[in-house]
């Protein structure tokens, strides 16, 4: 079963980031963008043999490895500054018919399972519906940006805010699969907020999720 989702006020005197968060918020505010690429050759062959799906699986692993990292869990919530114990992947669902795009979200589940049943539940029932936010509504406040481009690979993406305000969750894009003697690479591209985000928070990201798309029996 899913833990509660619980917001928890951070304590600005204790905060390690406190001067960094001051900093790159008041005196230089500061988001980048970091590309990578993931060798998806055990996951994508795993799911496809067991008959799943690979985007809620990439949201899930993502949504996952987030979980294990309060900095990107970080947020104003009314007016306070905390962090969620989980966020909440908000995708784009495509429409071959106009060639739009409308958000949808899937509250996620530490179980694989109860997550994957949601998000084929939820795609079912909205996935059709027009707009810029599908028939579900708003996502929840702890939501964040989790997408694909499927239709090519890239070695670069870099996602421009336009200066939000108080907005500190990471926003994710994946590209196209390419193969090379056997082995499957995706490129992934993260923009984060370096208030709470330094690159060491996305090294330790970048291996966990790594990890677990290298064993799918861990979670499956």
């Amino acid at each position: 079963m899913n833990k509660e989702n619980n917001f928890h006020p951070i304590d600005i005197q204790t905060w390690p980031m406190a001067q960094a968060f001051h900093y790159y918020t008041q005196m230089a505010p500061t988001t980048y963008t970091v590309n990578v690429t993931m060798d998806v050759t055990v996951l994508r062959k795993t799911l496809k043999s067991k008959g799943y799906k690979f985007f809620p699986a990439y949201l899930y692993l993502v949504t996952r490895a987030i979980s294990k990292q309060q900095e990107l869990r970080i947020a104003v919530h009314d007016g306070i500054l905390g962090y969620w114990d989980n966020l909440t992947p908000a995708y784009p669902q495509f429409h071959k018919d106009d060639k739009t795009t409308s958000l949808l979200w899937t509250e996620y589940d530490e179980n694989f399972d109860v997550f994957y049943k949601q998000y084929i539940k939820d795609t079912a029932q909205h996935g059709d519906s027009h707009g810029i936010l599908s028939s579900k509504g708003l996502p929840r406040p702890n939501a964040y940006i989790v997408s694909c481009i499927p239709w090519f690979t890239f070695n670069s993406f870099s996602l421009h805010n336009h200066g939000i305000k108080d907005y500190y969750f990471p926003s994710f894009e994946a590209g196209g699969f390419t193969e090379t003697e056997g082995k499957i690479s995706m490129p992934l591209s993260v923009t984060v907020h370096h208030a709470t985000t330094d690159g060491y928070h996305l090294k330790v990201f970048f291996e966990e999720l790594q990890r677990t798309m290298n064993n799918p029996d861990e979670w499956l």
